[in-house]
């Protein structure tokens, strides 16, 4: 028996809390993850997580010899990649994530095409709108958008997103068509998750605070609403970009759009980044770029 096992699956089920869900990340048996996991426990004479019949969950010493074995799982993966990797051949498993709209409609594809190129290369991805926190998590790379803060990341520029204000033109016809921003007081918001929207007057950055009945987290959300004329909305420019092509959204108060955000490739700062990561990382820089 090694000392080693064990403990991806406990690394596993403590992440996704849930024994059947790790079975399924792993490619094993739920009953298999689970005896493996029991076995630990025996091993160490320390209950590492708690059972009940709807989750998992960790115990004071599980989460403290969680965040070891994502270190040891991490430097065992990277000096299997860095040997591996000598033969020219990228391959094991890549963990990302990315929110879910922008990665159904322009990450998936790209990476697609690399996973395509690259047959010995297992990929999971995670789409969702959750900032993730990729080194706890165990993620090898994320997409994110506009100020990055977490500096136990390094951050490479992909590509940029604008966001644009608009409305359908029915909405228009009923509410009039605002020219300032200070217009914007008497019309109804299409809200997303953000609070305000911002703006640039000249060099200037504005924060205005839209009102409305409507509200919803989803983007896609957001637009549906729009184009049913319930208001105005502000959404990244690769929602509405096809219907205001379209004339089904009229852009507004282009003058005073806000200044472009980044779209970044972020991952943990490593002593040698795997060319996994490296190799995808540059793919994704020509096809989102």
């Amino acid at each position: 028996m090694s000392r080693w096992d064990g403990i991806d699956e406990f690394v596993a089920t403590a992440e996704a809390e849930s024994f059947s869900q790790a079975a399924r990340r792993l490619g094993l048996s739920t009953s298999g993850v689970s005896r493996e996991v029991a076995r630990l426990e025996e091993r160490l004479q320390t209950r590492l997580l708690y059972r009940t019949t709807r989750r998992v969950s960790l115990t004071d010493a599980g989460r403290a010899f969680l965040a070891r074995c994502r270190e040891l799982i991490h430097d065992r993966d990277e000096a299997l990649a860095a040997v591996g990797e000598e033969d020219g051949e990228v391959k094991g498993l890549l963990r990302m994530t990315c929110s879910s709209a922008y990665g159904e409609r322009y990450v998936v594809p790209a990476v697609n095409a690399f996973a395509l190129a690259h047959p010995k290369l297992s990929l999971h991805i995670e789409l969702d709108d959750t900032v993730r926190d990729i080194v706890s998590e165990g993620f090898d790379l994320a997409i994110r958008f506009g100020r990055l803060t977490d500096s136990r990341l390094i951050a490479k520029r992909l590509a940029s997103r604008t966001r644009r204000l608009c409305a359908s033109p029915d909405y228009l016809t009923r509410a009039g068509t605002p020219t300032t921003i200070a217009d914007l007081e008497g019309h109804a918001g299409v809200l997303g998750a953000a609070d305000t929207w911002p703006f640039r007057e000249g060099e200037r950055e504005i924060a205005f605070k839209p009102q409305g009945r409507f509200r919803c987290n989803s983007g896609q959300a957001v637009l549906d609403a729009t184009l049913q004329g319930l208001g105005i909305c502000q959404l990244p420019n690769f929602y509405v970009d096809p219907a205001i092509a379209e004339r089904r959204l009229v852009p507004l108060l282009e003058d005073n759009t806000p200044a472009d955000e980044g779209v970044w490739a972020v991952y943990p700062h490593l002593r040698l980044l795997p060319a996994k990561v490296r190799l995808l990382v540059e793919h994704l820089e020509r096809g989102l770029g």
